[in-house]
Parts: C-alpha cells; sequence; structure tokens
C-alpha cells in the first residue's frame, strides 16, 4: 500500500522505491527519533515547551539562525512573556526588541495574531486555523499544530527537502525551493509518525539544521543513512534547485549630522517593508550643498538582492525637506526604531564623530 503511495506521489521519477513497506518506514521513524532524543540541541522552546513559546519561535526562526535568534527569543520571553502581555504592547515597542532580526513584518504580524488570539474563546489547534492567521504560511501552520497539539501535519521547508531528496536520489530539477516543498508535500505526510508527529517534524528539522546540511553532510552519524541513496555517491548534489541569480543594487544614502541633531527617513506605516522603521535617507531624495564626501560603503544581501549602500556625509538643504525626513536628537536614538544595519551604521559614525 506504502509503496503505492510513494509511486504515485512522485510520478515515478525517484530512482528506487523498492523495499520501501509499512516495516521500512517504522525503522526510519524510530531511527530518527531515538537520535533526536540523544542528539538535539538544548533550544529554550524545546526545555519549556508552550504554545506561545512555539509560536514566537517559528516566526523568529523563519530565514533565521538558530544561533541569531536564541539571544531575542530570551528577551522576547521576558518582556512579553505570552500572548495577552503581547498584545497589549505598543507596536513601536514590539519593533524595537524585534530590531537586529530583520524581515519586521514578522514581528508586526505576531503582534497582530497575540491581539486576534486573546480575543477568542477557544485556542485555534488545526492547522487550517492556525493558516488564517497573519503571517502563518503551510511550514508554520505545520509546526504549530504538530508540535502544541499532536496534529498530524508533516512540515516541509528546505532542511526538509533536502533530507528526502537524497533519501530517494530525486532527480527532479526545481525552479526554486517553493516548488520543490509543494511537490514534496505528499511524500513526507506519507512518512509521518502518526504515533508523535510533533517530536518527529522537528527531529526532521534537527537533522537538516545539523547533519544533513547543504555542504559536507555528515553522512557517517546520519541515523537514516541506511536507507539514503545519495550517500554513496553525490548527496550535495540533490535537491537539484535552480539558483537564482542576484540582482546587483547600489543605493547612496546621507549620514548628516548637525548640531547633535541626526537626518533619518522614516518609511510610512503601510510600506510593503519596514513599516514605520527610520534609516538613513537616501541622497537622491534630498536637496544637498556642495559636493558629497564618501565615508564607506557596506555591501549585505536581502532575498535576491546584492546590495551596495554608499554612506556620504554632506550639507542638507533643511529648509523644505521631503516627506518622512525629519531630524532626530542623537540622545533619543536608542529609542527610534531602526533595522539592524542602519542602527549599526549610524552607532559607528557617531561615535566618530564624539
Amino acid at each position: 500500500m506504502l509503496e503505492k503511495i510513494l509511486k504515485k506521489t512522485i510520478h515515478n521519477q525517484l530512482e528506487s522505491l523498492s523495499g520501501w513497506d509499512e516495516q521500512k518506514v517504522k525503522k526510519f521513524q524510530q531511527n530518527l527519533l531515538s537520535w533526536y532524543y540523544d542528539q538535539r540541541r538544548r533550544l529554550p522552546w524545546r526545555e519549556k515547551p508552550s504554545l506561545y513559546g512555539t509560536v514566537v519561535s517559528e516566526f523568529m526562526l523563519q530565514q533565521t539562525r538558530v544561533s541569531t535568534v536564541l539571544p531575542y527569543f530570551e528577551r522576547w520571553m521576558k518582556e512579553f512573556p505570552d500572548f495577552k502581555v503581547l498584545a497589549g504592547a505598543d507596536e513601536s515597542d514590539v519593533l524595537k526588541l524585534w530590531e537586529g532580526l530583520g524581515y519586521y513584518s514578522r514581528a508586526r504580524n505576531l503582534h497582530k495574531l497575540a491581539k486576534q488570539i486573546v480575543e477568542l474563546e477557544s485556542i485555534p489547534q488545526t492547522r487550517a486555523e492556525w493558516l488564517e492567521f497573519p503571517g502563518v504560511g503551510p511550514y508554520a501552520s505545520a509546526a504549530i499544530s504538530s508540535i502544541a497539539f499532536e496534529e498530524p501535519e508533516a512540515v516541509v521547508d528546505g532542511n526538509v527537502v533536502r533530507i528526502f531528496a537524497r533519501l530517494f536520489k530525486d532527480q527532479r530539477e526545481y525552479k526554486g525551493t517553493a516548488e520543490a516543498t509543494k511537490k514534496m508535500a505528499t511524500l513526507t505526510q506519507s512518512f509521518l509518525n502518526l504515533d508523535n508527529p510533533g517530536d518527529h517534524n522537528q527531529a526532521l528539522m534537527e537533522l537538516g539544521a545539523t547533519v544533513c546540511l547543504p555542504k559536507k553532510p555528515l553522512c557517517l552519524i546520519c541515523p537514516v543513512s541506511e536507507c539514503c541513496l545519495a550517500r554513496l555517491s553525490e548527496p550535495e548534489a540533490y535537491p537539484k534547485i535552480k539558483r537564482r541569480v542576484k540582482r546587483q543594487v547600489i543605493v547612496s544614502r546621507v549620514f548628516s549630522l548637525s548640531n547633535r541633531k541626526l537626518l533619518l527617513y522614516r518609511h510610512p506605516e503601510d510600506a510593503p517593508r519596514l513599516a514605520g522603521l527610520y534609516e538613513l535617507p537616501k541622497l537622491e531624495s534630498l536637496v544637498i550643498r556642495g559636493r558629497p564626501r564618501l565615508l564607506f560603503s557596506r555591501a549585505r544581501a536581502i532575498s535576491n538582492e546584492k546590495i551596495k549602500e554608499m554612506i556620504y556625509n554632506t550639507d542638507i538643504a533643511d529648509n523644505d525637506l521631503p516627506s518622512g525626513h525629519s531630524w532626530v536628537n542623537v540622545c533619543n536614538i536608542d529609542e527610534v526604531p531602526m533595522s539592524g544595519p542602519h542602527r549599526a551604521w549610524v552607532m559607528e559614525l557617531i561615535s566618530k564623530q564624539d
């Protein structure tokens, strides 16, 4: 029965399905969980599990490394220990605590989610219910419902795709991770441990994050290596995902400090990105006096863009500043919500002025 499901799922495009019966899948599940219970990282949202902690961690971990999230999670739980406290917080305080994690829409959506949760008579449990909340997609809804409520929902992200692509030596080429996760969904669901879906999902995520790595996977210590077809050839060749070429972008910005006041730009509240956050203004948006002097340049990557930020010093004609621009007293800089990179640049440049 299982073999028929697998064949239907992958349209006979995987190298081999022979031997995959109920017993082998059960063995796969057991080896995975045994390894997880013995080797898993001791993370705060695992050591003291709660629905709120699970939700916060899932939001923070989107496109962000565990090592980066850990100090933010600890500070967040102290400041906003539950849905009720978070729901009653000012958005500016929420954004300030999130500062440096990036993708600030996650903080706003988490804040909105908390406000909705506290108004409900009962806590939602199913994946379909969690999908209704802002910022909760297919992956997060499966993770939250399975980990917090043991709902039989398999998670599929880049880590899980990599594991199963190597497991079956998947020869299909995908346009991107989104396509791969969609096409792997039924396959991963068929391997889900229905007796313990939450830990099964966390074990897969842990395996992908610590053992089945994109580069130099640790096949010798993998708990399911005996099932993996790719381990004897080129595991790094899987999954076959077409890589997008990053677009090169150059942005020129202004650092202008006058009478201990710094010129900043605030994104509008309805901006698609960085709404309500402050940053150094773009050179092109201002009327300047004299020739700009380059202070430094910084390179960073966001999504499919490689950005080179050029920071200039110049005098500004401030009698008619464009909308959104204002002078902020440097004594109040710490209270101003700002993206991580801009905060670092501003503090570095201010320190050089002192």
